[in-house]
């Protein structure tokens, strides 16, 4: 392409970059190795299976509940009480995202000074330790260990759920954003799908295989230590809040191939730098009194929030109790277990393949629609299958139905929109923003759903279906499609609504020379 006037050729198009090996390594090695133990420890500590025959307590304890009770005899004389175990068992699960919830808090100070790729090379720290303190725990014969590992995996997965989002997000070509992004929750998935096969009776779920089975998540971090340090940090950290251009544009060309134009991406991002100059990186308190991103902020709350309050991680945590209370033979209940989570692995897949090709709106508003419908006929089946047996099975398949409608829209797509709507200098506080509102909300689900399910027993789906109309509502009327834009030009279509002027791109002046962004003058709170 040539421009007439001048006579000088115009940059090539650089939005239509082909995925290249780097790229797909770079992306199985991030991912594998994080936000993986993500998934895997939400499923892996719901899943070994009851074995055994009945005690002097009457219901057959989990595997590890039974572990729990023979260490506190062995110690004191006595087994626990129900109470006891119930509420030391809910501490149990309810450390992973209390611990998320910290790794969410400090992920800002570590992806400012260490880069990206650092944080997540570092984070193999705490997912390394807690899966030799779970391997001993049990000839330690301290459950307690346990308890301080769940705290320790879950900052790691508090970590990696906001680090892994913004490197590939970073890292990926304009045209491909939304399937790189997508492959955070790809990987999620693929961690709890992996914890329903290990954990089977006849694999480790049981009384002498469980220590390997929570070990297990030591090793995806062991393969991350290996193999990341080989691939690039992110081009846009590099040069953006480094301003070593010249490592930025050898990133890029490893990222995008040799045939690649990189130099258009190069303005793109000198673009998208200069535009933020002005008001410098923001931290945690500014973001929240800074007008011209306001609705970019409660976007991301809502979006995150909308995520866990739906009631995904209520399927998760207790899925065993919802299949059995559907009339699922608790024997069996591993087996459909796993079956769901093939589906929500295939069809999160699903997703980041059409993704780009039908947008975010769409996956969003259509996967809520979904989850709304299968909460509101799960409930009506819950409520009737007393007395009409049948409906036992239309039970099992809203539940399906829900993890259908989940894994298209609100499980997925949050990662990339989170990523699109600010810009660099706003996005470390606002993953900080937006993990502290996954986990808290995580947290709230997992602490909170027994007993509103013991409250008001299947009406507690009407409650998931409130949040997913409200949640879709909001999208509807407030976050614009953002496929196909960059990421100055979606904070442009957000400036109307925030009641602030946002310069266009081509309005941008070109001239000025690259400088690093600012830094915090203060923290990153």
């Amino acid at each position: 392409m040539e421009n007439k006037e001048i006579g000088t050729p115009l940059p090539l198009p650089y939005t239509e970059a082909r995925l290249q090996p780097t790229l797909v390594l770079t992306t199985l090695s991030a991912a594998f190795g994080s936000v993986f133990q993500y998934g895997y420890n939400i499923a892996v500590i719901n899943t070994p299976h009851k074995v055994g025959t009945s005690n002097r307590w009457g219901p057959v304890f989990q595997v590890l509940k039974s572990f729990y009770n023979d260490t506190h005899f062995e110690r004191h004389g006595t087994f626990m009480d129900e109470n006891t175990l119930l509420l030391l068992w809910s501490c149990t699960v309810s450390m992973f995202p209390l611990g998320g919830l910290l790794g969410s808090l400090v992920v800002g100070l570590m992806v400012n000074k260490w880069g990206r790729k650092g944080t997540l090379l570092i984070n193999n720290v705490f997912a390394i330790t807690s899966a030799v303190l779970m391997g001993v725990s049990k000839v330690a014969r301290a459950f307690e260990l346990i308890i301080l590992s769940r705290v320790l995996v879950g900052i790691c997965a508090g970590i990696a759920y906001s680090a892994l989002p913004m490197y590939l997000g970073e890292l990926a070509p304009q045209n491909l954003r939304g399937a790189l992004g997508t492959m955070t929750e790809v990987f999620v998935i693929i961690g709890v799908l992996s914890a329903q096969i290990f954990s089977l009776q006849a694999i480790l779920g049981n009384a002498t295989g469980w220590p390997i089975l929570l070990a297990l998540t030591g090793v995806p971090a062991v393969i991350q230590l290996l193999s990341l340090p080989f691939f690039p940090e992110s081009p846009r950290y590099t040069l953006i809040e480094k301003g070593d251009e010249e490592t930025a544009r050898q990133a890029l060309r490893r990222l995008r191939g040799q045939n690649y134009n990189v130099e258009a991406e190069m303005e793109e991002m000198r673009t998208e730098e200069r535009t933020e100059q002005a008001e410098g990186r923001l931290s945690v308190l500014n973001l929240f009194t800074f007008r011209p991103l306001r609705w970019q902020l409660i976007s991301i709350v809502v979006l995150m929030a909308g995520q866990q309050l739906s009631g995904i991680n209520a399927v998760n945590y207790y899925a065993d109790v919802i299949y059995t209370s559907a009339g699922v033979d608790p024997t069996q209940s591993q087996y459909v277990t796993l079956g769901s989570g093939v589906i929500n692995l295939v069809m999160t897949l699903i997703s980041a393949i059409i993704i780009e090709r039908l947008g975010r709106r769409i996956l969003l508003l259509s996967g809520y629609a979904i989850c709304c419908s299968a909460c509101l006929v799960l409930t009506v089946a819950l409520l009737l299958q007393s007395t009409v047996p049948e409906l036992s099975y239309l039970s099992i398949i809203c539940v399906f139905s829900y993890i259908v409608g989940h894994s298209i829209g609100p499980s997925p797509v949050p990662s990339v929109v989170r990523t699109e709507i600010v810009l660099q200098s706003s996005r470390t506080a606002a993953f900080t923003v937006d993990g502290a509102v996954h986990w808290l909300t995580n947290f709230i689900v997992g602490l909170t759903f027994p007993s509103i399910q013991v409250a008001i027993g299947a009406y507690s789906f009407l409650v998931f279906a409130g949040v997913c109309i409200l949640t879709a509502a909001y999208i509807y009327v407030v976050i614009p499609e953002t496929k196909g834009r960059t990421f100055v030009e979606i904070n442009c279509a957000f400036a109307k609504r925030n009641g602030v002027e946002f310069p266009e791109e081509n309005e941008v002046v070109t001239a000025k020379p690259h400088t690093p962004s600012l830094p915090t003058k203060e923290t990153a709170f």
